[in-house]
Protein backbone atom coordinates (compact mmCIF):
# COMPACT_ATOMS: atom_id res chain seq x y z
CA UNK A 1 0.00 0.00 0.00
CA UNK A 2 1.26 3.27 -1.22
CA UNK A 3 0.55 6.86 0.21
CA UNK A 4 -0.06 7.71 -3.76
CA UNK A 5 -2.75 5.23 -4.06
CA UNK A 6 -4.36 6.53 -0.57
CA UNK A 7 -4.15 10.33 -2.17
CA UNK A 8 -5.77 8.95 -4.88
CA UNK A 9 -8.03 7.08 -3.33
CA UNK A 10 -9.44 10.09 -0.80
CA UNK A 11 -9.46 12.41 -3.97
CA UNK A 12 -12.03 10.17 -6.01
CA UNK A 13 -14.12 9.60 -2.90
CA UNK A 14 -14.27 13.54 -2.31
CA UNK A 15 -15.06 14.18 -5.15
CA UNK A 16 -16.99 10.83 -6.39
CA UNK A 17 -15.27 11.43 -10.18
CA UNK A 18 -12.24 10.32 -11.40
CA UNK A 19 -11.56 12.68 -14.28
CA UNK A 20 -12.30 15.62 -11.49
CA UNK A 21 -9.78 14.04 -9.08
CA UNK A 22 -7.33 13.31 -12.15
CA UNK A 23 -7.81 16.99 -13.24
CA UNK A 24 -7.06 18.57 -9.41
CA UNK A 25 -4.02 16.35 -9.14
CA UNK A 26 -2.87 16.73 -12.73
CA UNK A 27 -2.14 13.26 -13.34
CA UNK A 28 -3.91 10.84 -15.99
CA UNK A 29 -7.35 9.81 -15.33
CA UNK A 30 -5.86 5.99 -16.30
CA UNK A 31 -3.28 6.01 -13.53
CA UNK A 32 -5.97 7.07 -11.02
CA UNK A 33 -7.90 4.22 -11.97
CA UNK A 34 -4.91 1.64 -12.51
CA UNK A 35 -3.52 2.94 -8.39
CA UNK A 36 -6.93 2.41 -6.98
CA UNK A 37 -7.66 -1.09 -8.69
CA UNK A 38 -3.97 -1.99 -7.40
CA UNK A 39 -5.63 -1.00 -4.24
CA UNK A 40 -8.66 -2.96 -4.01
CA UNK A 41 -6.70 -5.98 -5.43
CA UNK A 42 -4.45 -5.69 -2.47
CA UNK A 43 -6.80 -5.36 -0.07
CA UNK A 44 -9.32 -7.64 -1.26
CA UNK A 45 -12.20 -5.72 -1.31
CA UNK A 46 -14.16 -2.82 -3.64
CA UNK A 47 -13.65 0.23 -2.59
CA UNK A 48 -16.04 2.32 -5.05
CA UNK A 49 -19.09 1.22 -7.08
CA UNK A 50 -19.96 2.88 -10.01
CA UNK A 51 -23.03 5.53 -10.67
CA UNK A 52 -23.35 6.40 -14.16
CA UNK A 53 -20.31 8.77 -14.68
CA UNK A 54 -19.63 9.32 -11.10
CA UNK A 55 -18.40 6.66 -8.07
CA UNK A 56 -20.02 6.38 -5.01
CA UNK A 57 -17.89 4.78 -1.63
CA UNK A 58 -18.95 1.30 -0.73
CA UNK A 59 -20.18 0.48 2.36
CA UNK A 60 -16.52 -0.97 3.55
CA UNK A 61 -15.52 2.10 1.19
CA UNK A 62 -16.65 4.51 3.49
CA UNK A 63 -15.30 2.61 6.35
CA UNK A 64 -11.56 2.86 4.89
CA UNK A 65 -12.34 6.53 4.18
CA UNK A 66 -12.77 7.54 7.64
CA UNK A 67 -9.57 5.76 9.10
CA UNK A 68 -7.25 6.73 6.04
CA UNK A 69 -8.04 10.07 6.82
CA UNK A 70 -7.35 10.06 10.28
CA UNK A 71 -3.84 8.25 8.68
CA UNK A 72 -3.01 11.50 6.14
CA UNK A 73 -3.82 14.27 8.81
CA UNK A 74 -1.20 11.75 11.21
CA UNK A 75 1.16 11.56 8.35
CA UNK A 76 1.02 15.26 7.27
CA UNK A 77 1.52 16.38 11.13
CA UNK A 78 4.37 14.06 11.50
CA UNK A 79 5.94 15.91 7.85
CA UNK A 80 4.96 19.20 9.57
CA UNK A 81 6.92 18.24 12.70
CA UNK A 82 10.09 17.60 10.85
CA UNK A 83 10.09 20.55 8.54
CA UNK A 84 9.48 22.98 11.07
CA UNK A 85 12.23 21.41 13.28
CA UNK A 86 14.54 22.21 10.98
CA UNK A 87 13.23 26.10 11.14
CA UNK A 88 10.87 26.33 13.73
CA UNK A 89 10.07 30.33 12.52
CA UNK A 90 8.84 28.81 9.37
CA UNK A 91 5.46 27.01 8.81
CA UNK A 92 1.76 27.66 8.25
CA UNK A 93 -0.35 27.60 11.35
CA UNK A 94 -4.04 27.29 10.79
CA UNK A 95 -6.40 28.93 13.39
CA UNK A 96 -9.97 29.02 13.75
CA UNK A 97 -12.18 31.93 15.61
CA UNK A 98 -15.14 32.81 15.92
CA UNK A 99 -17.29 35.95 14.38
CA UNK A 100 -17.04 37.84 17.60
CA UNK A 101 -13.36 37.80 17.77
CA UNK A 102 -13.04 38.45 14.13
CA UNK A 103 -12.55 42.62 14.07
CA UNK A 104 -9.91 43.26 17.03
CA UNK A 105 -8.82 40.59 18.87
CA UNK A 106 -7.28 38.38 15.64
CA UNK A 107 -5.87 40.81 13.68
CA UNK A 108 -4.01 42.36 17.15
CA UNK A 109 -2.76 39.38 17.88
CA UNK A 110 -1.71 37.86 14.32
CA UNK A 111 0.21 41.60 13.46
CA UNK A 112 2.03 41.82 16.76
CA UNK A 113 3.39 37.77 15.61
CA UNK A 114 4.09 38.63 12.42
CA UNK A 115 6.22 41.66 14.14
CA UNK A 116 8.36 38.82 15.31
CA UNK A 117 8.02 36.00 13.14
CA UNK A 118 7.62 37.18 9.62
CA UNK A 119 8.29 34.17 8.17
CA UNK A 120 5.41 31.81 9.72
CA UNK A 121 2.23 31.84 7.65
CA UNK A 122 -1.69 31.59 8.75
CA UNK A 123 -4.43 29.58 6.84
CA UNK A 124 -7.58 31.06 8.90
CA UNK A 125 -11.00 29.47 9.39
CA UNK A 126 -14.02 31.12 10.43
CA UNK A 127 -16.63 28.75 12.18
CA UNK A 128 -19.20 28.37 15.14
CA UNK A 129 -18.06 26.94 18.68
CA UNK A 130 -18.90 23.80 18.24
CA UNK A 131 -17.36 23.45 14.66
CA UNK A 132 -14.10 24.93 15.87
CA UNK A 133 -13.88 22.68 19.05
CA UNK A 134 -14.65 19.44 16.53
CA UNK A 135 -12.07 20.92 14.22
CA UNK A 136 -9.45 21.78 16.43
CA UNK A 137 -9.97 17.87 17.62
CA UNK A 138 -10.20 16.27 14.22
CA UNK A 139 -6.70 18.34 13.05
CA UNK A 140 -8.80 20.33 10.18
CA UNK A 141 -7.08 23.00 12.47
CA UNK A 142 -4.16 23.45 14.65
CA UNK A 143 -5.56 25.61 17.54
CA UNK A 144 -8.31 27.73 17.84
CA UNK A 145 -9.92 31.45 19.92
CA UNK A 146 -13.14 30.91 21.68
CA UNK A 147 -15.09 32.60 23.81
CA UNK A 148 -16.27 30.81 26.55
CA UNK A 149 -13.36 28.55 26.91
CA UNK A 150 -14.39 25.01 27.31
CA UNK A 151 -13.95 23.41 30.42
CA UNK A 152 -15.61 20.06 30.01
CA UNK A 153 -13.68 18.73 27.14
CA UNK A 154 -11.19 15.03 27.40
CA UNK A 155 -10.08 16.06 24.16
CA UNK A 156 -9.25 19.83 24.70
CA UNK A 157 -7.05 22.25 26.74
CA UNK A 158 -8.35 25.67 27.38
CA UNK A 159 -6.06 28.40 28.16
CA UNK A 160 -8.22 31.41 29.52
CA UNK A 161 -6.40 34.76 27.74
CA UNK A 162 -9.11 37.26 29.48
CA UNK A 163 -12.25 37.70 30.29
CA UNK A 164 -15.23 40.27 29.21
CA UNK A 165 -18.55 41.58 29.94
CA UNK A 166 -21.75 41.42 27.68
CA UNK A 167 -23.28 44.89 26.66
CA UNK A 168 -26.62 45.39 25.26
CA UNK A 169 -26.66 47.00 22.14
CA UNK A 170 -30.48 49.20 21.76
CA UNK A 171 -31.85 51.42 19.04
CA UNK A 172 -30.41 55.16 19.43
CA UNK A 173 -33.94 55.84 19.42
CA UNK A 174 -34.96 53.93 22.39
CA UNK A 175 -35.82 55.72 25.80
CA UNK A 176 -33.06 53.36 27.43
CA UNK A 177 -30.17 54.08 24.91
CA UNK A 178 -29.58 57.41 27.12
CA UNK A 179 -28.58 55.20 30.39
CA UNK A 180 -24.59 54.83 31.47
CA UNK A 181 -26.05 51.22 32.46
CA UNK A 182 -29.43 49.12 32.81
CA UNK A 183 -30.96 46.53 34.85
CA UNK A 184 -31.18 43.27 32.68
CA UNK A 185 -34.70 43.23 34.20
CA UNK A 186 -35.41 46.72 31.93
CA UNK A 187 -35.27 44.98 28.91
CA UNK A 188 -37.78 41.92 29.72
CA UNK A 189 -40.92 43.29 27.58
CA UNK A 190 -38.40 44.59 25.02
CA UNK A 191 -37.99 42.16 21.17
CA UNK A 192 -34.65 40.71 21.00
CA UNK A 193 -32.55 40.19 18.16
CA UNK A 194 -30.53 37.28 18.52
CA UNK A 195 -27.91 34.38 16.96
CA UNK A 196 -29.94 31.30 16.10
CA UNK A 197 -30.50 28.51 18.62
CA UNK A 198 -27.27 26.56 18.53
CA UNK A 199 -24.66 29.44 18.61
CA UNK A 200 -22.85 30.05 21.72
CA UNK A 201 -23.65 33.97 21.89
CA UNK A 202 -27.58 32.97 21.63
CA UNK A 203 -27.39 30.85 24.66
CA UNK A 204 -25.15 33.53 26.54
CA UNK A 205 -27.84 36.00 25.89
CA UNK A 206 -30.66 33.46 26.45
CA UNK A 207 -29.03 32.32 30.12
CA UNK A 208 -27.88 35.99 31.04
CA UNK A 209 -31.86 36.80 30.70
CA UNK A 210 -33.01 33.92 32.50
CA UNK A 211 -30.53 34.79 35.24
CA UNK A 212 -32.44 38.41 35.22
CA UNK A 213 -35.88 36.31 35.59
CA UNK A 214 -37.40 35.98 32.61
CA UNK A 215 -37.53 34.51 28.56
CA UNK A 216 -36.24 37.15 26.40
CA UNK A 217 -38.91 37.59 23.79
CA UNK A 218 -36.90 36.60 20.42
CA UNK A 219 -38.57 38.35 17.25
CA UNK A 220 -35.24 37.95 14.77
CA UNK A 221 -32.36 36.43 14.23
CA UNK A 222 -29.18 36.87 11.88
CA UNK A 223 -26.13 34.79 11.62
CA UNK A 224 -23.72 37.16 11.55
CA UNK A 225 -22.57 40.26 13.50
CA UNK A 226 -23.37 42.70 10.70
CA UNK A 227 -27.08 41.43 10.14
CA UNK A 228 -27.19 41.38 13.99
CA UNK A 229 -26.59 45.01 14.61
CA UNK A 230 -28.16 45.82 11.14
CA UNK A 231 -31.22 44.51 12.53
CA UNK A 232 -30.69 46.71 15.68
CA UNK A 233 -29.73 49.64 13.73
CA UNK A 234 -32.89 49.52 12.01
CA UNK A 235 -35.41 49.47 15.44
CA UNK A 236 -36.27 45.73 15.04
CA UNK A 237 -35.62 44.75 18.51
CA UNK A 238 -31.92 44.77 21.18
CA UNK A 239 -29.34 42.54 21.35
CA UNK A 240 -26.34 41.48 24.03
CA UNK A 241 -23.12 40.98 22.71
CA UNK A 242 -19.73 40.73 24.42
CA UNK A 243 -17.00 43.61 24.52
CA UNK A 244 -14.70 42.38 21.68
CA UNK A 245 -17.81 41.93 19.62
CA UNK A 246 -18.52 45.60 19.73
CA UNK A 247 -15.54 46.55 17.13
CA UNK A 248 -14.07 50.45 17.94
CA UNK A 249 -16.91 52.21 16.59
CA UNK A 250 -20.58 51.84 16.78
CA UNK A 251 -23.25 52.93 14.02
CA UNK A 252 -25.19 56.22 15.09
CA UNK A 253 -28.26 54.43 14.66
CA UNK A 254 -27.16 52.46 18.12
CA UNK A 255 -26.07 52.59 21.66
CA UNK A 256 -24.17 50.57 23.73
CA UNK A 257 -25.36 50.58 27.22
CA UNK A 258 -23.67 48.41 30.25
CA UNK A 259 -25.79 45.84 31.72
CA UNK A 260 -25.48 46.42 35.87
CA UNK A 261 -27.46 43.46 36.88
CA UNK A 262 -26.62 40.74 36.57
CA UNK A 263 -23.30 41.24 35.64
CA UNK A 264 -22.70 38.97 33.00
CA UNK A 265 -19.29 37.91 31.51
CA UNK A 266 -17.53 35.02 29.28
CA UNK A 267 -13.96 34.02 29.14
CA UNK A 268 -11.97 34.21 26.03
CA UNK A 269 -9.18 32.21 25.37
CA UNK A 270 -7.28 29.53 23.25
CA UNK A 271 -7.52 26.06 22.56
CA UNK A 272 -5.67 23.22 21.22
CA UNK A 273 -5.59 19.23 21.50
CA UNK A 274 -4.87 17.58 24.69
CA UNK A 275 -3.30 14.74 23.26
CA UNK A 276 -1.37 15.77 20.13
CA UNK A 277 2.38 17.27 20.50
CA UNK A 278 2.22 21.08 19.06
CA UNK A 279 4.54 21.48 15.46
CA UNK A 280 7.40 23.84 16.03
CA UNK A 281 5.68 26.67 14.72
CA UNK A 282 2.28 26.40 16.35
CA UNK A 283 4.16 25.77 19.88
CA UNK A 284 5.84 29.23 18.96
CA UNK A 285 2.54 31.26 18.29
CA UNK A 286 0.89 29.45 21.17
CA UNK A 287 3.02 30.81 24.01
CA UNK A 288 3.17 34.02 21.77
CA UNK A 289 -0.12 34.51 22.10
CA UNK A 290 -0.24 33.49 26.26
CA UNK A 291 2.56 35.83 26.79
CA UNK A 292 1.16 38.19 25.25
CA UNK A 293 -1.77 38.54 27.02
CA UNK A 294 -0.38 38.15 29.80
CA UNK A 295 1.65 41.56 29.54
CA UNK A 296 -1.54 43.05 28.43
CA UNK A 297 -3.46 42.06 31.68
CA UNK A 298 -0.22 43.63 33.87
CA UNK A 299 -1.43 46.87 32.35
CA UNK A 300 -5.32 46.79 32.48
Amino acid sequence: MELRQLRYFMEVAEREHVSEAAANLHVAQSAISRQIANLEAELGVSLFEREGRNVKLTQIGKIFFTHTTTAMKAIDHARKQIDEYLDPERGTIKIGFPTSLASQLLPTVISEFKEKFPKVAFQLRQGSYNFLIESVKNRDIDLAFLGPVPTDQIDIKGDILFSENLSALIPASHPLSERKSINLRDLRNEPFVLFPKGYILHKLAIDGCKQAGFQPIVTSEGEDLDAIKGLVSAGIGITLLPESAFGETLSRYTKKVAIESPQLRRTVGIIIPKHRNLAPSEKVFYNFVKDFFSVLQQFQ
